[in-house]
């Protein structure tokens, strides 16, 4: 029975000639050398004619199969020199690690025999290859451009791909333009530096306490701190208060004779605030104790009075503000006059300088009363310049008061007494007694104290008062560059802190080393 139909098989057959036994295996061979040439070499034998058939040659993992003429004659007629599978590059589509691809082989070349076959057997029509599949092209390669073998400028080599770029200096300007800074407020400008003086040089004396005052041990209670510092916030208000040894008395170790009194009488809106500053009689023994004694005994004073203070502030009754504390002020300087009598000294001795504020706590409430007897200074910053607000009053040689009815003096005016009626007639007898005489006076009598000073104003948001001693108001009227600097450190209306306002009220000028005590009162 024959494999190939019904058809009787002939001996000269090409498909007995394939499987004569004395024709050699073309089966698998068996060693491992067993490629894809060595399989084309044996079905070449075993149908004939295989030296004129065409070879193959692999190039990697792709088979190619255009046929090569080995005539060494020929070699040199061929146009398409080095383009040959064994001399040209490997082209876009047999790039190595590629899939393998199979070109249909070229026929072969008229001069070679080719089998004749019997003609009533057919011959079997070649199985034609599998069509190409190319590779997918990946996005970033190039559509690949069509080869023409007889073109001898053709080139199959795809150019060659481009180097990677270089990393890119981070040093180096960026091409892209730059992205729009985000917004940023103005950065705030450095604060300049603080002076610790005014003038042209610094003071005499250092500007830190040096030696501390004498002790006794059985009157401790006596001593009083190089420097005081208080402050608080009520109403619409805050208050910085500072008091603070003068250069002089730090050198010496002579205690401060400056005090300040802070203390707060109530409670809610009718509570009532007051600051007193005392300041005792230059080169005195106990300077210091008399101003303490003038501080504590306005404070009870006005403490025992201050419901009817605070209601007559909000009130508005200046009249009645400035008769009430005329008249505590006068029991005050009363009680140091007994007090000097008690230890033995003159009045003029221990008696101090006294100025007060008073500041009600109500949040509508913007009046701001002033008192005291004596120097020191009274000052308001509004827009940036200072005020001199010192109540104006009489020189003591001005001060003239009424004639005096003295012992034995005669009245006369309208008021008198008359001797005699219309008629004429005499209402005594005149007996010619001698009168007695007037008290002798030997000494001049002494001049009046000095005024008592009073001045209750309105203030306005934004203003600044400064209730200051001697040991300030001096250098605040006789150099204007203190005066400026402290302006400019104040001039934003907001308050210091305690520190800042100490080293503020501490900004020395020469010529002025005496105490300083300054209360500061800032509007909001």
């Amino acid at each position: 029975m024959s494999q190939q139909g019904d058809r009787p098989a002939t001996t000269d057959d090409w498909w007995g000639r394939l499987y004569d036994e004395s024709a050699r295996d073309t089966g698998p061979a068996g060693t491992p050398d067993d490629t894809i040439d060595d399989r084309f070499d044996s079905a070449a034998d075993t149908l004939g004619g295989g030296d004129d058939l065409p070879s193959t040659r692999t190039y990697g993992h792709a088979v190619d199969a255009i046929a090569v003429d080995d005539d060494e004659d020929d070699a040199g007629d061929d146009e398409d020199e080095g383009v040959g599978p064994a001399s040209r590059p490997p082209a876009w589509w047999e790039s190595p690690g590629g899939r393998p691809v199979t070109r249909t082989p070229a026929p072969a070349p008229e001069s070679a025999p080719a089998p004749a076959p019997e003609p009533s057997v057919p011959t079997p029509a070649p199985v034609a290859p599998a069509p190409l599949t190319p590779r997918p092209r990946a996005p970033w390669e190039p559509p690949p451009a069509a080869f023409d073998p007889t073109d001898p400028a053709a080139d199959p080599t795809p150019p060659p791909a481009p180097p990677p770029a270089a990393p890119r200096d981070p040093r180096a300007a960026d091409p892209r333009p730059p992205a729009p800074a985000p917004l940023l407020p103005p950065p705030a400008p450095a604060p300049a530096a603080r002076i610790s003086h005014v003038g042209d040089s610094p003071p005499t004396y250092e500007p830190e306490p040096t030696a501390l005052p004498a002790a006794d041990a059985e009157e401790l209670d006596q001593l009083v701190a190089d420097t005081v510092l208080d402050g608080a916030r009520y109403g619409t208000y805050t208050l910085r208060a500072a008091s603070l040894r003068g250069d002089s008395a730090r050198y010496r170790g002579e205690p401060r004779r400056d005090a300040l009194l802070t203390a707060r009488f109530g409670a809610g809106p009718g509570a009532l605030v007051l600051v007193a500053v005392a300041t005792g009689a230059r080169a005195t023994e106990g300077a210091h104790l008399s101003a303490a004694d003038a501080c504590r005994w306005i404070g009870g004073a006005v403490g025992r009075s201050h419901s009817r203070l605070a209601e007559d502030i909000r009130a508005g009754r200046r009249g009645d503000l400035k008769s009430g504390l005329h008249r505590l002020t006068d029991r005050t300087y009363g009680k140091l006059r007994a007090r000097a009598a008690e230890l033995g000294r003159d009045p003029e001795e221990y008696t101090a300088s006294l100025r007060c504020l008073l500041l009600s706590a109500d949040p509508d409430c913007r009046t701001r009363v002033f008192f005291g007897v004596g120097g020191g200074g009274l000052f308001r910053l509004r827009d940036g310049a200072w005020q001199d607000l010192e109540p104006l009053v009489p020189e003591p040689s001005a001060i003239r008061g009424a004639p005096v009815v003295g012992y034995g003096s005669v009245p006369t005016g309208a008021g008198a007494a008359t001797e005699q009626t219309p008629d004429g007639d005499r209402l005594t007898m005149d007996l010619e007694i001698t009168k007695a005489p007037g008290p002798l006076v030997e000494e001049p009598v002494p001049p009046p104290p000095e005024p008592f000073r009073f001045r209750a104003s309105v203030v306005r948001p934004g203003d600044t008062l400064l209730l200051t001693s001697v040991g300030l108001a001096e250098p605040l009227r006789g150099v204007p560059a203190l005066g400026d600097e402290l302006a400019a450190r104040w001039a934003d209306g907001e308050p210091p802190g305690l520190a800042t306002y100490l080293a503020d009220v501490a900004l020395r000028a020469k010529g002025y080393a005496d105490d300083r005590t300054a209360v500061g009162v800032w509007e909001a």
